[in-house]
């Protein structure tokens, strides 16, 4: 029996694109459906267009940080229910 299962969707916010290289093959490698972002507004209307099962969010962003796309993400009833981990490199 075939079965067509859709691995979940993750999507990962962050400014460095070699961060989200390097998560995204990882991620890849385990089985899940990546949905790289390098901004906090994209990442807000990518998830309202199509939301991941889940976000991993970087902290330190330039225009619009990880707080206030978390922010705006959990205000919204289309995307609120949507788990998010926050990313940091900071040492």
């Amino acid at each position: 029996m075939n079965r067509n299962i859709t691995p979940p969707s993750v999507m990962i916010v962050d400014d460095v694109a070699e961060n989200l290289q390097v998560l995204s093959k990882m991620l890849q490698q385990e089985g899940f459906l990546v949905r790289p972002v390098p901004a906090g507004q994209l990442a807000i209307n990518a998830a309202v267009s199509e939301p991941p099962a889940i976000i991993l969010l970087d902290i330190m962003m330039p225009d619009m940080d990880g707080y206030q796309v978390c922010m705006t993400l959990k205000r919204n009833p289309a995307t609120r229910d949507i788990p998010i981990l926050f990313l940091s490199a900071l040492t």
